[in-house]
């Protein structure tokens, strides 16, 4: 899982469309009509994946984002693994925030929460996804949330119809090269601990 911000712009100036012979004109000028957030969660296996765009990006999104996964997506799976980075909204005291202490608690007790390693969004398959979303979808000026929701959600069930793999080659052997320093670490402490 992952989420992004992204700005609303707008045109002060209609574009000229093209016509053959000559580009699309686009003024350089442009309105700035806030932002929007975007939050994104992929099922690599599943190829499937899910967007929702708010007009915030807070605790309490997150935590109503994850119960929705959890009661509308994944309503039969006893334990959830989520792979996330280290936001300070991602985590089991968000869904406290949101909700009262019993309705909190079911959707707490069925996630398992992974963090990325500081500096390590590469190991986010969800990041991987929300890079192509902006280059295919996004790349674009949309003015207006509820735009952007629409062309969000054809991107969105275009991929899902299609069933398209996150095509992702980082392996043990890559690991091992990449997080060097990070198994410097753990040898040290596993060779720490076999000496007591």
């Amino acid at each position: 899982m992952d989420e992004s911000s992204i700005q609303l712009i707008g045109e002060v100036q209609q574009p000229i469309q093209a016509v053959p012979g000559h580009p699309r004109l686009v003024d350089d000028e442009y309105v700035c009509n806030g932002v929007a957030s975007i939050f994104l969660e992929v099922e690599p296996l599943g190829s499937k994946r899910q967007v929702d765009i708010t007009e915030r990006r807070t605790r309490i999104d997150w935590a109503h984002f994850i119960r929705d996964m959890l009661e509308e997506r994944y309503p039969e799976a006893k334990k959830v693994v989520l792979v996330l980075d280290n936001l300070n909204t991602h985590g089991l005291a968000s869904l406290y925030a949101a909700f009262p202490l019993e309705t909190a608690r079911k959707p707490a007790e069925r996630l398992e929460i992974h963090n990325t390693p500081k500096h390590g969004s590469w190991v986010n398959i969800a990041e991987i996804e929300l890079s192509v979303l902006k280059r295919q979808c996004l790349s674009g000026r949309i003015p207006e949330i509820s735009k952007m929701r629409s062309e969000v959600k054809a991107w969105n069930t275009d991929r899902n119809s299609r069933q398209t793999k996150v095509d992702w080659h980082f392996a043990t052997e890559d690991a091992r090269i990449k997080l060097k320093h990070l198994y410097q670490k753990l040898y040290s402490v596993l060779a720490y601990s076999s000496t007591k």
